[in-house]
Parts: structure tokens; C-alpha cells; sequence
């Protein structure tokens, strides 16, 4: 057996065009085993949202190709958080497995034994660091619940380079997205189709970091990111998203 059919591709009423989809054998196997010997399905789970490395997240960390998988945000009480693993992270190498792509890290951690001890490589910090934990189970971890932005008017700040408008967190944002207390940061209220940023981020997004060092009021943002010009170097930053969780974007201005 090569594959189980799943689709077929069949436009017309005249049937198929020849173009098929199929689940890998050795993945419906895998399952096949696990209803066998539990009566249900047993995947790995790390517990970290994970996003690409790009070659500019690549270049700002000293990495010699844009591989692995950078920690977005690491999920409460997960075994990623019992083991030590930080927002920034870049997951390069699991369990003696090569993380070449951040899409390769999910397909080998749910194909991992639940329960089983495992060792992490971990760019951090511009080195590489070890970290072991044990795998826990996805069916029984918790979901990440979304939760919808709301805004209160404040003062605004236009950022120039960045062609958006932003205004600083208040009280009615940490309580209604159940935020940090103490975070600090800027919420994007409009980005203009000409900027940089279009595409990349959205409004209610919020810029956090900067080059990885907080970002105190959004009236010093347009400021910094001026200095990051001058300097020639590519623009990062760290954001939190409408669903609450942290993204880090990485691109160069022109």
C-alpha cells in the first residue's frame, strides 16, 4: 500500500482527471498501530507556536542559512516551558532530527512517542544550547483560546517609516486580552497600503520589541526604527496578534 485515497480531483460530470490525494502510508500506519494498541490516537506534543525562520531573522541571529523553527511563544506548564525553551527561540535539531523547515518540526514532534525523553538543539542568543524534556501528549493539552481586540481612544502617533498609526497599551487592553500587567508596547490602529508593513501585520496587531529590546512608548518607535536605518540593519520586531499570540517579523527597508 503506497497511500490512502482521501480526494479526486473530478471538475466535470464526463469524472476524474487523474489527479488524486492520498495520505502517506507510513503515516495511516502509525495511527493504524496507535487505535490497535490504545483504542485512539497518542501524538507528541511540545507545546510552543512555532514560525519561520526567514533570511533575515537569519542574518539578525548569526545563523549561516535561515533553518529551523523560531518560538513564537511557549504555551503555560507545556513541556517546551518545564524544560527551559523562551520566546526567540530557533529550534534547529530534535531528537537527533535535522529541523531543516519550521513545517518539519510538528510532523516529527506528533510522530514522536508520548512520554518519550528527548533532546533539543536550540539557537539562542546567537549560540547553541541543549535542552531535554519529556514529550507530552497533544489530545490532552490545553487550546489556546482566541480572544477579540478591543481599542479605547488615546493618543496617537504616526510613524513615518513605517507608514502606520499607533498608541500605547492601556489598562482596557491588558484586561479585555488578558495581557502581561507590566507589558508595554504599541497597537497598530492603521498601516497604510504603501507601507512596509502591509501585508505583514495588522491593525490591533502589537509591536512589543524591537531588535528584541522592549519597546517602552510608541512616541520613541519612530525614532529607534530611524536609528535601525541609519545603521543599515534589518528592521525586527517582536509583535502580539489579534489571537493574542507572539509573532516576530524580520525585513529590510529600502
Amino acid at each position: 500500500v503506497v497511500g490512502i485515497n482521501t480526494a479526486i480531483i473530478a471538475p466535470g460530470q464526463a469524472g476524474s482527471i487523474g489527479i488524486g490525494f492520498a495520505i502517506p502510508a507510513n503515516a495511516a500506519s502509525n495511527v493504524i498501530n496507535q487505535l490497535i494498541e490504545f483504542g485512539e490516537t497518542r501524538r507528541g506534543w511540545l507545546g510552543v507556536r512555532i514560525q519561520e525562520v526567514t533570511k533575515e531573522i537569519a542574518e539578525i541571529e548569526n545563523l549561516k542559512k535561515a533553518a529551523g523553527a523560531l518560538v513564537a511563544s511557549v504555551g503555560q506548564n507545556s513541556p517546551a516551558d518545564k524544560a527551559g525553551l523562551k520566546d526567540g527561540d530557533i529550534i534547529l535539531e530534535f531528537d537527533g532530527k535535522k529541523i531543516d523547515t519550521m513545517r518539519k518540526l510538528p510532523k516529527v514532534v506528533a510522530n514522536t512517542k508520548v512520554g518519550k525523553k528527548v533532546e533539543l538543539k536550540i539557537w539562542r542568543n546567537k549560540k547553541m544550547i541543549s535542552k531535554r524534556l519529556t514529550l507530552g501528549r497533544l489530545e490532552s493539552s490545553a487550546e489556546f483560546k482566541d480572544k477579540k481586540t478591543k481599542t479605547k481612544k488615546a493618543e496617537e502617533f504616526e510613524i513615518d517609516t513605517l507608514k502606520i498609526t499607533v498608541r500605547d497599551i492601556n489598562p482596557s487592553d491588558v484586561k479585555q486580552r488578558s495581557l502581561e500587567k507590566n507589558l508595554k508596547g504599541s497597537v497598530i490602529l492603521d498601516i497604510s497600503s504603501r507601507s512596509p508593513l502591509s501585508g505583514k501585520l495588522n491593525v490591533n496587531d502589537i509591536i512589543i520589541e524591537v531588535q528584541k529590546k522592549g519597546l517602552k512608548t510608541s512616541a520613541s518607535l519612530n525614532e529607534t526604527v530611524n536609528k535601525i536605518i541609519k545603521q543599515n540593519q534589518p528592521l525586527y520586531l517582536t509583535i502580539i496578534n489579534n489571537n493574542n499570540q507572539k509573532r516576530y517579523v524580520a525585513f529590510k527597508l529600502k
